[in-house]
């Protein structure tokens, strides 16, 4: 099978690896950094079955558009990426479908927005309703501080038209984690569940960003929870969409609070998540593309069950100097080839460009995933940051305290 993972980031290199186990990979655009990328628009490219990492293009309608050209494709179209496209939508379809999850409400203008945060117990969350690459998301204790987000986001001054409409929640309390949902409009198959990091800074300080470092396994989460998630959250919301005329042949990527209370829903996405989908896709042993390929073709029943490595996986994202606020872009990546020789360590590119004399620079926020392997958290979660020591450029930052707890 060929399969063309469009994208151009860590989870889209996490894609190529593992579904290169039993399948040809191309990527498009990708990066300098991520064998077998090509600069060839997917609409061009020759391939079995293709895998749209980023929400953007879903958003966007590029499964719809592959769809009518006869490709198979692992991705909802722009009907399901609403999902993702508007928390909204999403907030809405999930309370109708029964699905645990925190009290909210809906404003585009300042004065009720405010009058909701003030019924709230006191831990406040602000969202964007548009998508915000992973940024637009407050949440805070200070009722003053979720005020002025408010207004700086209903004004467009934050984020733009994205935040020109607000969700408003309920904070939630308890342990997060992530599950990751192969969906096939009917049927679902959830991968073990997976945990991450947010916030930028030692003791999740500083603002929210795409990730800064994951791992699996959970050990608070197993089995139970991604049959429980299965059970009482994806095939609801399947059964709703369908009722809108929606067929969603993709991941679901259920963001979840372990509350007193049991699991709730944080939020869903449309697409495997970045960073932690890289830590389930490695440990995987099953046949990944078989598996994606099923759910494309709306046939579960047919793929071989989910397996994975008993290993654990801890994942550490490099950053660039600025974020996630502006980060400087543009330079050169030492020591690559050290850390990737380092016994279980593998390093991913996201943010990665490459200079007029080809050697690898600085391309975005986010630039690299460096993860390591090994029998248990302690002992990956230290190949990782061995590996991440031989690894350097001006301003570089990242957690030291990912998987400390796990």
């Amino acid at each position: 099978m060929r399969v063309c993972v469009v994208g151009s980031g860590g989870r889209e290199h996490g894609l190529a690896l593992a579904l290169g186990r039993t399948a040809e990979v191309v990527v498009t655009p990708g990066n300098p950094g991520i064998p077998g990328s090509v600069a060839t628009p997917p609409e061009e490219v020759d391939a079995d079955l293709f895998v749209i990492g980023p929400e953007q293009p879903l958003v966007d309608g590029l499964a719809d558009r592959l769809r009518a050209d006869g490709r198979r494709v692992l991705g909802p179209g722009a009907d399901g990426a609403r999902l993702e496209g508007s928390k909204a939508f999403m907030k809405d379809l999930v309370r109708d479908a029964g699905v645990p999850t925190a009290r909210y409400g809906t404003f585009a203008e300042v004065e009720p927005a405010v009058a909701f945060l003030r019924t709230l117990p006191g831990l406040y969350v602000v969202k964007t309703d548009g998508l915000a690459a992973g940024k637009g998301v407050l949440v805070t204790e200070d009722l003053d501080e979720a005020v002025d987000d408010v207004r700086r986001k209903l004004s467009g001054s934050s984020f733009g038209d994205a935040g020109r409409t607000v969700v408003i929640e309920e904070g939630l309390t308890g342990p997060e984690a992530s599950v990751f949902v192969v969906c096939d409009g009917q049927r679902a198959v959830a991968l073990p569940p997976a945990q991450d990091l947010k916030r930028v800074g030692d003791g999740d300080t500083g603002p929210n960003t795409g990730g800064m470092g994951a791992w699996c396994p959970v050990p608070f989460a197993g089995d139970d929870l991604a049959d429980d998630v299965v059970t009482r959250f994806v095939t609801p919301t399947l059964t709703a969409l369908r009722e809108r005329g929606i067929d969603y042949r993709g991941v679901l990527y259920a963001g979840l609070m372990l509350t007193p209370e049991g699991p709730k829903l944080i939020e869903y996405n449309i697409r495997f998540g970045d960073p932690d989908s890289q830590v389930v896709l490695l440990r995987l042993t099953s046949d990944l593309a078989d598996l994606l390929a099923a759910a494309a073709d709306g046939d579960l029943t047919r793929a071989a069950p989910v397996t994975s490595s008993d290993e654990a996986c801890v994942l550490v994202v490099a950053a660039s100097e600025g974020y996630p606020a502006s980060p400087r872009t543009g330079d050169r990546i030492e020591g690559l080839a050290a850390a990737a020789a380092v016994e279980g360590a593998d390093v991913l590119c996201a943010g990665v460009g490459a200079d007029a004399e080809g050697a690898l620079v600085t391309k975005g926020g986010r630039v690299l995933d460096v993860v390591g392997r090994g029998p248990d958290v302690a002992t990956a979660r230290d190949r990782a940051y061995a590996a991440l020591g031989h690894v350097s450029w001006p301003g570089m930052h990242h957690r030291t305290d990912v998987a400390a707890d796990a």
